[in-house]
């Protein structure tokens, strides 16, 4: 492998990884004209502010001062709006660089609320292949006896479903087989 093609791989990895967003100049676009850069969004709000400058600085429109969020991408499923502030995609890309795509799910759930999406971890119960398994696994962290006789007739999945059908739980799936349960508050 030669050294370009090192780098251009190193490259094409670090654009899927990280998330970005796309910054265009306003003034450009509404004269026909695409202008804009993709900034890394996990280096903070003081680096996107820079390199907005300098997007805005190199603009073939004069005086170009305005500018959106035009694209987005390794924010998982989770959505940007056009003018968020630099702020929350950073603290956004920093969660979800920790959570992936469960992340993203929970912060859907919390209707894009980062702040309730970070405090439901703190009531993460685990993944599990079903709410049966999350069931007969709690009955067992609680310690609840049943004779030995008895256990086949427990009907652990509708229990599962009780929880959260009672709002104990909630769930997010990711795969047929993978359910992450967390505790309601």
């Amino acid at each position: 492998m030669t050294a370009n093609s090192q780098s251009t791989a190193l490259l094409v990895a670090k654009t899927v990884d990280t998330p970005r967003i796309y910054l265009a100049c306003l003034a450009a676009y509404n004269n026909g004209r695409l202008h804009g850069a993709w900034v890394d969004a996990d280096q903070g709000a003081d680096h996107i502010w820079n390199e907005l400058r300098k997007m805005l600085r190199a603009s073939p429109e004069p005086d170009a001062e305005e500018w959106a969020i035009h694209d987005y991408d390794g924010f998982e499923s989770a959505h940007i709006p056009e003018y968020a502030s630099f702020e929350k995609v950073c603290d956004l890309a920093e969660f979800l660089s920790e959570r992936g795509e469960l992340g993203a799910q929970v912060y859907s759930i919390f209707s894009e609320d980062l702040d309730q999406a970070k405090a439901a971890f703190d009531d993460y119960s685990g993944e599990f292949s079903n709410l049966a398994e999350f069931a007969e696994q709690l009955h067992e962290d609680i310690g609840t006896e049943i004779p030995e006789i008895l256990k086949f007739y427990v009907d652990w999945a509708s229990l599962g479903r009780d929880l959260e059908l009672n709002g104990d739980i909630f769930t997010v799936q990711i795969s047929f087989d993978e359910t992450h349960v967390f505790w309601s508050r």
